[in-house]
Order: C-alpha cells, then structure tokens, then sequence
C-alpha cells in the first residue's frame, strides 16, 4: 500500500511540476536578457485556455493526427513515471527500466512525427524530417550513456543504480563522468532545447518541434505542450537522480524522510533548470548542418565511457 501510494505521489507530481519548471527557465532566461519576463505560472494559464478551446482538425487528417496527442502525452508521462524522484520504494519500480525509458521517449517521438506528415502541410514534414535526423543520433547516444551505468551499477533499473550510487559504490569514474556529458547534450536535442531548437520561435527555417504541431490547437495542442514540458522534467530528475541521489528518500522512510527527499529532488530540478537557461542564453542556436556534430559527439562520449569501463575491468 506504501509503494502503490508513493507511486500515485510520483504521477502527480511529476504532471503537476512540469508547467512551474518550464516556467521558470522562461523565467531565468528573461532576467538574464534583462527582462521583466512572464510568470513562473503562465504555463498553467496557457494550459488551462488551450483546454477550454475546440480542438481543430484538418479536412485531410486521419485518426492519426488526431490520436497522436493522447498517446504522445501518455508514453512521456509513463516514461517520467519510472524515474523516482523524491522517493524509492514505488509500485512500478521493478518494472522501470532505462531501455524501455529510452523506447517509450521514441513511441512519443514517433507519433508527434506521423501526426506532423499526417496533415499534408510541408511545415510538418520539415519538422518531422529533422525530429528523425534528431533521433537517429540521440537514441543511440543515450543508449550508450544507459549501458554505461548498466555496467557499473550490474542493472538498468534507476531504483536500483541509485541504490548502487548511495551505498558507496562509485567512486570518482572517468566514464561516469562522459555518460553524464553525454546524457546532458542528449536532453538538450530530446527537449528541443537551444543549440538543437528554440521551444520560443516559430521562423519556418529553425523549427523542429513546433513545425510538427503547428497544425494543433485547443485540448491537442495542450497536451502536446504539456508532453514537451513532462520531458523536460522527466530529463532533469534522471540527471539529479541518477547522478546526484543524495537526499532522496529511501524505501519505508517517514514523512520527515519523504519531505526531505521531495525538498531535494524540487533543489535538484530548480537549479539544474537554472543553468539550462544560463546555457541557453549564452549560445546561439545551431545550424540543422550543424546537429549531426552536436550529436554524434554525444555519441562519442557515451562510447569512450563504455570503453573505459571494460579497458578499466580489464586492468
């Protein structure tokens, strides 16, 4: 009943959190370009109009299109499900897995690109095209930073490698230290952030993501807003917990634990949302020429860690 009730916890925050953390980089970026900026709950607003509008559809969409919201939203919901991230000891831990996190990320990504080529506009297919160069890099770098922990923890469950992590079981690893760079430069391009996309443009030539939801408005719009803030999120508690596990609460803590634990992981989300938008602000946005660089040195790095684990066992 404890895991069934920290689960139901981790579902609503998780859905709950997205808005305020896209929100505050919004929020971040702005008063570093010496702006007033909006709200840190705008995107709350901006959600609950979408929802009140009529969704539109075009004459030329099939069931796709119009599907494609609701299983896009729920596998990135599901997805952000299986990351703890204020407690362990939840009722779906022993089926997470980094592998089926890594393929429902991929379901979303699918769907949002056949619902993009579905409508007919080429603003759809642009996008949908570049989204699939997008993923063809990063899948695989992520896959490599997945079995760089797998490797050093024996497993590819995050409940499990954070438990490895707080039991003393790292140390200072070089490869560690490569999978995280890896896994950061992949959560950039999976969350159409700047070099890779600008979530705040809609110029034809530079989009990726909003091309393929340009043809949206009302309910699938907004949860097709609400997808892209959940993976944002679901990105920042892989990284805090993952590599930073400290604080979070264990299985059978008490409600001083479990405060604790939800006090680290909002720490951990807030301020690595800060220094995205402190990235954000100071580099310029990429070339589409350009991803493959950004990309495959992610890919890169995801490899050399997993060398340097065998090279380092071997020894």
């Amino acid at each position: 009943m404890t895991a069934l009730v920290l689960q139901i916890g981790q579902i609503l925050l998780v859905v709950a959190l997205a808005p305020l953390v896209t929100g505050w980089v919004r929020l971040v970026k702005a008063r570093l370009q010496g702006r007033i900026g909006p709200s840190v709950f705008q995107p709350y607003r901006d959600l609950r109009r979408l929802m009140r509008k009529e969704p539109m559809v075009a004459h030329s969409a099939s069931w796709l299109f119009r599907a494609a919201p609701y299983v896009t939203f729920s596998a990135v919901w599901l997805a952000a499900c299986l990351v703890p991230t204020f407690a362990t000891g939840q009722a779906l831990a022993p089926a997470a897995d980094l592998i089926a996190l890594v393929a429902l990320l991929a379901v979303a990504r699918v769907w949002t690109a056949l619902a993009g080529l579905d409508s007919g506009t080429a603003f759809g297919g642009l996008g949908a095209s570049r989204e699939m160069l997008i993923a063809s890099l990063a899948e695989p770098a992520m896959l490599m930073a997945t079995f760089s922990l797998s490797l050093v923890s024996g497993t590819t469950q995050p409940e499990r490698i954070i438990a490895f992590v707080l039991n003393g079981g790292v140390g200072i690893e070089v490869s560690l230290g490569l999978a995280l760079a890896a896994l950061v430069m992949v959560a950039v391009a999976e969350c159409g952030r700047i070099p890779i996309d600008n979530p705040s443009t809609h110029l034809e030539l530079t989009m990726v993501h909003e091309a393929m939801v340009l043809d949206y408005a009302g309910r699938h719009l907004a949860l097709m807003e609400l997808a892209g803030m959940l993976r944002l999120t679901l990105f920042l508690a892989l990284i805090g917990g993952l590599f930073v596990p400290w604080g979070i609460a264990p299985a059978g803590a008490g409600p001083l634990g479990l405060l604790i634990g939800l006090g680290a992981f909002l720490a951990k989300c807030f301020a690595l949302a800060s220094a995205l938008a402190l990235f954000e602000t100071a580099i310029a946005k990429m070339r589409v020429f350009r991803y493959a660089d950004f990309l495959g040195g992610a890919l890169l790095l995801g490899l050399l860690a997993t060398i340097f684990l065998y090279v380092s066992e071997a020894v």
